[in-house]
């Protein structure tokens, strides 16, 4: 069979898989719908949490980006899985024994405050919609690729699919989902990356093939630096960018990992604290698979890639690259008039006449390897799978935000569950159609709208729950002017340098040489002053606030979860 009818096959059958998953599932309480009603097995939610966090970015864009940029990529692997590792230790315990449902919740009891829970809500749906593009994204690419539609199409699709389990199930629906595409994903990932790593290097394990000496001789990495750098590249293994510009990307999407609400909110689901530990660890496991194998596909990738297109004929390129050319994702410009593809770096006297998307390297690296085409099918499965558990992770926290905390805790406090239950169904479906608009016109490649994501993430939400934890004197006007100086100061950085005047996003522009993607470390340092500074000058916090601090920092009776209400 063809790629087309392989996709086809394996894309079905793991959509029916999800909406059959979705109804056996469905939410039928609001604590179904937001918390899955605190009865998933930690190994489970492990499995979950490891779907809902290894998005289209880590999937397909994250081994993208490596691929391309080398040792620079590595700030991607060191920051999301340090962030992780992070907030199993430093912040989901205590989260899990407040009890709440979402992040606005644990912020507006916390610091005592209608305003402090809106302003963490506006943050929430922000943070959300940034996320959720490059998941819609990652699903249009796919499909453009795969199914033969337009990326705007394949956008739509997913649109449906998540609309459908996201809406009805809830998060009871979400999470054993998300521990079906969990076995999909990983497992698309790792059988071309054996497949590869036995073709290049003669060694079934990635992580070991990565630093291998390949079947013609010469360590994998050593001839990678050589053809780099012979058309014009940095060396493979070399960085280009500033040691402190490392550091605030690195810091950011740590950071920003422990603040993600979409991630918060899975340690909820378990019935008690000790398993919210457990959950963790086992998610921490199941990430490491992906994470360790990430840096091994970029690198073959990367190899095959050049080795197959670079001086090739363009009339005798392999079908793989005609059919990508469809897809707008790969451009080649015969500026010479030669015939031939020249692929070159900004070294070299020689022009550049290719143009190739970070975004398709995983998903095109099973064709450029020449693997069967099954395996093609089961990579398109792989990251349709990872968008669409993240995105639908993403569209709870928007509908909660908007049904718990807005309606519920704010506006209509008489609400019934039933009806709540309907407002936040009913705002998760104007999310779907608000992230698919995103998705057809995202503000950038995959993981770089991710990299924002988090960027405002550890901007806003990090300083005020590690503040809100570990310290009593913080009160309500510190908390909302940090969330706001935080998220206002970091999204007007990159606004400004991605948008309003991208011909300025350089190096000698940035500000002590610090890139867009890591400037939600500065966001969060300035969080942290201004929340600490203005607290020194209002009304301490209520004594019932400190009390309530002291429960949730001391592991009394840490294995049972203490509702607490302000």
């Amino acid at each position: 069979m063809n790629i087309f009818a392989w996709t086809y096959i394996i894309v079905t059958f793991t959509f029916i898989l999800y909406i059959g998953i979705a109804i056996w599932a469905r939410a039928k309480s609001t604590g179904e719908f937001y918390i899955a009603g605190k009865g998933v097995n930690p190994v489970l939610n492990g499995m979950a949490t490891a779907a809902d966090w290894m998005s289209a970015a880590s999937f397909i864009s994250m081994a993208g980006i490596i691929s391309f940029s080398g040792y620079d990529g590595s700030v991607y692997l060191l920051g999301w899985t340090g962030g992780y590792v992070l907030l199993a230790l430093l912040l989901a315990p205590y989260l899990r024994k407040f009890g709440k449902y979402t992040v606005p919740d644990f912020v507006g009891d916390r610091y005592y405050s209608q305003t402090a829970r809106v302003v963490a809500v506006l943050c929430a749906i922000f943070i959300s919609f940034t996320y959720v593009s490059g998941q819609m994204r990652g699903v249009g690419i796919v499909f453009s690729r795969f199914l033969d539609v337009s990326i705007d199409v394949g956008v739509i699709i997913g649109m449906l699919i998540v609309f459908f389990y996201a809406v009805m199930g809830g998060m009871k629906g979400i999470t054993y989902t998300q521990v079906a595409q969990y076995c999909v994903l990983i497992f698309a990932f790792m059988v071309p990356a054996i497949f590869i790593s036995l073709l290049i290097t003669g060694n079934p394990i990635p992580q070991l093939g990565f630093g291998s000496e390949t079947l013609n001789g010469g360590y994998l990495l050593d001839k990678l630096d050589g053809l780099n750098s012979q058309l014009g590249f940095a060396p493979y293994t070399d960085g280009s960018k500033s040691t402190l510009d490392v550091f605030f990307i690195t810091a950011a999407l740590m950071v920003g990992t422990a603040g993600l609400p979409h991630v918060i909110v899975r340690f909820y689901t378990v019935k008690k604290v000790s398993s919210a530990r457990i959950s963790a660890g086992w998610a921490l496991l199941f990430i490491a698979i992906l994470y360790t194998t990430a840096p091994a596909v970029a690198a073959f990738s990367r190899f095959n890639l050049i080795e197959t297109v670079s001086e090739a004929e363009y009339d005798k390129v392999p079908k793989w690259f005609k059919t990508w050319e469809e897809t707008k994702l790969i451009k080649f410009e015969d500026k010479n008039g030669d015939g031939k593809i020249q692929y070159t770096g900004p070294k070299s006297e020689i022009e550049n006449e290719l143009t190739i998307d970070k975004d398709i390297m995983v998903l095109a690296n099973p064709e450029i390897a020449n693997l069967p085409n099954w395996v093609v099918g089961l990579i398109a499965a792989g990251g349709l799978a990872a968008a669409l558990s993240t995105a639908a992770g993403l569209l709870l926290v928007i509908s909660t935000s908007v049904a718990h905390d807005l309606f519920k805790k704010g506006w209509k406090k008489d609400l019934s569950e039933k009806k709540e239950l309907l407002i936040a169904r009913i705002a998760a479906g104007f999310a779907v159609i608000i992230a698919g608009h995103f998705g057809m016109n995202p503000p950038g490649f995959v993981a770089e709208v991710v990299a924002f994501a988090f960027g405002f993430a550890a901007a806003s939400f990090f300083p005020i729950i590690i503040m809100g934890i570990f310290s009593k004197r913080i009160n309500k006007e510190g908390a909302i002017a940090g969330m706001i100086s935080g998220i206002g100061i970091t999204a007007a950085y990159i606004i400004f340098f991605k948008f309003l005047f991208p011909e300025l996003n350089s190096t000698e522009n940035w500000l002590w040489g610090i890139s867009p993607e890591g400037f939600g470390t500065v966001g969060m340092v300035v969080n942290f002053i201004v929340a600490i500074t203005v607290s020194k000058f209002t009304p301490a916090p209520p004594e019932e606030v400190g009390e309530m601090v002291e429960k949730i920092r001391i592991p009394v009776g840490a294995g049972e979860s203490h509702e607490i209400n302000a």
